[in-house]
């Protein structure tokens, strides 16, 4: 298998031509259509019918209770998991020079989703003595973040070879830290109550909840900073694809890039994987098609990775509630980005890496 990346003379020509916010507004108007679509599908359609009209004028109606109380929260954190995950894998991908690079692959969502299991079970163990200061929403959610900055920086420091990063072994790194990750949760899971320890596998699993407009609204900014950051490093990241050196010559401050763009991914990781747990293939599949349809110009890339990532994880979610009524139990969303995500990838894996 050839490692798939752009060449030299194109990624060149990426960093060095003026960018065209035209062409940036236009694909941003195109994908901001298709997820209000997709979102304005979610909150009319589930397991349970409601009438939009009735719910939008009788706020005391069931209708109006199942849209604002328990479809759009929903919604919502479909949106911003999405777009975090999708902005942060198309980042990874542009500073690895690797299509395979994404926040699961990496170990980052396995470190975020190991730091959550541990404030939540370490909330939980507290909870019976009285104490209640672990395991809130906060607390998981930066205990997610120190997971998935441990997890970074193992695999950034595996992955340096005489001063340069790896991406290979940057990539080993992180698959050595999943099962790491994977042994350390299900330990947690055994210190726990039965009860408890079947929250932590669904949450795990990668479902999506009902959280409160308060959770969203933090959630929601701390990933919009993430991908705007992220975005600012669009530059960096196409001439990176030269390699340290080029890059370094070119004027790019390599060692801050690297900082600045793997601690702006982790915070998106951290707070998509601290409300939502693993959902999979987002981060990895997503930017890939916006690469085909759009281009590599990460300046482009990492904000249409987000709002193609919003999409997608709004339509698992949507594809998750609609099979409630067939099957009468509801899937995770992670369950169907990977059934949907899998397949998808490996036919563009041996069609464009093989």
């Amino acid at each position: 298998m050839s490692q798939a990346t752009i060449g030299s003379d194109e990624v060149f020509s990426l960093g060095a031509r003026r960018f065209s916010t035209g062409r940036l507004a236009a694909i941003l108007i195109v994908l901001t259509s298709l997820t209000l679509l997709v979102f304005a599908a979610g909150a009319a359609f589930g397991a349970e019918g409601i009438s939009l009209s009735q719910a939008l004028t009788s706020p005391q109606s069931l209708d109006a209770r199942i849209l604002f109380g328990l479809r759009l929260p929903r919604l919502s954190l479909a949106l911003i998991a999405g777009a975090g995950l999708s902005a942060a894998g198309a980042a990874y991908q542009g500073l690895l020079r690797n299509p395979l690079a994404d926040p699961f692959v990496l170990g980052v969502s396995g470190g975020a989703a190991l730091g959550g299991t541990f404030a939540l079970a370490a909330g939980s163990l507290l909870a019976s003595a009285g104490l209640s200061f672990l395991g809130a929403g906060a607390t998981v959610t930066a205990a997610a973040f120190a997971g998935a900055v441990l997890a970074t920086l193992l695999a950034f420091a595996a992955g340096l070879s005489n001063g340069r990063l790896d991406p290979t072994r940057t990539l080993l790194a992180g698959v050595i830290f999943n099962s790491f990750a994977a042994a350390a949760i299900t330990l947690l899971k055994t210190a726990v109550s039965p009860e408890k320890a079947q929250q932590l596998l669904f949450w795990l699993t990668g479902s999506l909840g009902y959280e409160a407009w308060s959770t969203l609204t933090a959630a929601g900014a701390a990933t919009l900073l993430s991908i705007g950051i992220l975005s600012r490093q669009g530059h960096a990241l196409n001439l990176l694809t030269l390699g340290d050196d080029s890059a370094a010559a070119l004027g790019v401050e390599v060692a801050r890039v690297r900082v600045v763009v793997f601690l702006a991914a982790s915070l998106a990781v951290a707070v998509a994987v601290s409300l939502t747990g693993l959902v999979a293939f987002v981060g990895l599949v997503v930017p890939h098609a916006m690469r085909l349809v759009f281009g590599p110009d990460q300046r482009l890339l990492i904000p249409a990775s987000a709002l193609g990532g919003g999409a997608f994880l709004l339509a698992a979610d949507l594809g998750a509630r609609l099979l409630f009524i067939p099957l009468g139990t509801e899937l995770p969303a992670g369950a169907l980005t990977a059934l949907a995500g899998g397949p998808f990838f490996l036919i563009l894996l041996r069609r464009k890496l093989l």
